[in-house]
């Protein structure tokens, strides 16, 4: 039996590189992973005033929240916008936290890959990220850390990266995530 392992990707562009490196590293799994991408450009801005007193949650976040719900785990691919996590990413862990005392993300295995075309790979944004989910006690995998810089350089005109070390790497951060999932995740 496969994990099932959602996967959110806190940039909405469509020619997204972090995206990209989310399907890259999907593409070298080991098959005792399952990834579903939770996409979260549907979501509403965070407001609990939206289902608070008698109000029904907009349907967006509840589907949403029960897709992360179903996961045995959860992975994170971010750039990193002014040194921390793009807004959208952060609205969808807020979504999920919510409400009080029913996040979907508790004791979810989790692991961060940072995806930045500059030469840093998105260190702020993957350490604002982890501190969050510290809070959300989602344990995070802690090495390999997957700071992935000049992202840009990476792919060829087929879309695919195009270097060797940069897939094994890949590679190494998704088996060895797939060992963190096996050892954390929830037994039923």
């Amino acid at each position: 039996m496969a994990y099932k392992i959602a996967v959110v990707i806190g940039s909405l562009r469509k020619e997204s590189l972090t995206r990209k490196v989310a399907l890259e590293l999907i593409a070298v799994a080991p098959a005792s992973l399952n990834f579903e991408i939770v996409e979260i450009g549907e979501l509403a801005m965070y407001n609990q005033d939206l289902e608070e007193n008698g109000a029904t949650a907009p349907q967006a976040w509840t589907h949403f929240r029960q897709r992360v719900a179903a996961a045995d785990g959860v992975m994170f691919f971010t750039p990193e916008y002014n040194r921390s996590v793009p807004a959208c990413l952060k609205n969808a862990i807020d979504v999920g936290s919510r409400p009080y005392g029913s996040s979907v993300w508790s004791g979810k295995p989790g692991a961060v890959v940072s995806v930045s075309p500059g030469a840093a790979g998105g260190f702020g944004a993957n350490h604002h990220l982890r501190q969050s989910m510290v809070f959300l006690d989602v344990p995070l995998l802690q090495q390999p850390e997957a700071y992935i810089g000049n992202a840009a350089a990476l792919f060829g005109a087929d879309g695919k990266i195009s270097n060797d070390s940069t897939r094994q790497f890949l590679h190494k951060i998704v088996t060895t995530y797939a060992k963190w999932v096996e050892t954390n995740a929830k037994k039923s």
